[in-house]
Formats: structure tokens, sequence, C-alpha cells
């Protein structure tokens, strides 16, 4: 999709993005243009990772990955597992109380870590009693 006033031309191995007298709208596209361009170049180069952790004290829950959904079982002790898709082609895997989740499209991956942690809020319970549930712990190698 383009905007009005701006192009995106390719010359060679370079993306050049450009308007011609830009107003504030279109210098705000620019900069918007020019993230998702290296955010896709970095995501096809090196890729993106999650790392999350889950965090039980009062029930022990099971993770697990069956297909294209993320089950939590026990979660605070109850009896049906809670569950979650993973969000286009992202890639999760579990090892013992770490989550990763990989994929190229940095959209992606972000939204389906965010799927996982928000499956596990604890609803009507004291956050300070019950911190049980899975939290994200590290983005592209940077603690959060």
């Amino acid at each position: 999709m383009q905007y009005p006033g701006v192009s995106i031309v390719r010359e060679g191995n370079t993306v050049k993005i450009s308007a011609s007298y830009p107003k504030k709208t279109q210098k705000a596209i620019l900069g918007t243009y020019a993230s998702h361009i290296r955010n896709m170049i970095k995501g096809v180069t090196e890729g993106y990772q999650y790392r999350l952790k889950a965090v039980y004290a009062h029930f022990p829950m099971s993770i697990k990955v069956q297909g294209d959904t993320f089950l939590v079982e026990n979660f605070l002790g109850e009896k049906t597992p809670r569950k979650t898709r993973i969000v286009g082609s992202c890639k999760v895997t579990v090892k013992g109380q770490d989550v990763y989740v990989e994929g190229i499209d940095k959209e992606e991956v972000g939204q389906t870590a965010a799927n996982i942690e928000q499956l596990t809020k604890a609803g009507k319970r004291d956050p300070r009693v019950f911190q049980d549930g899975i939290y994200l712990v590290e983005k592209d190698g940077v603690q959060v």
C-alpha cells in the first residue's frame, strides 16, 4: 500500500524512500516505512527470539505445544487447560520452564509472546500473593 506523496524505489541493493516537499504526516510515514524495512531485513537475516519463563508456587503447571496451539495445564489448579494460538509462522519451543518464541516477523513473534503472557493472568486473585504465570524475560538477547 502506498501513501500519497511517498515513493519507495529499489535501486540495486538499496531501497530509497522519498517524498517531495514532505509535510508532518508524510515525514511520519517515511520513518514508519524505514522502520518496517529495517525490521524485515533484520528478521530475514538474523530472526527474532523472545524468551519467557514459567513461574509457579502453588500448583505445578505443565506447558505444551500441540500443532499451532500453546497449552497450559493445571494453572492454579484449574481442571481445563488454557490454550492460545501461535500467530503466523512462529516457532515455539518449550525447554523445562523456559519458552522460546522464534520467527522472522517481529510483529508475529511479539504477538505470540503477548498471547502466551496474557494466557496466564490470575484473574480476580490478589497479584501480590498469586504471582504464578508465564512472564517475558528476554527480547533478542536483551533482559526485560
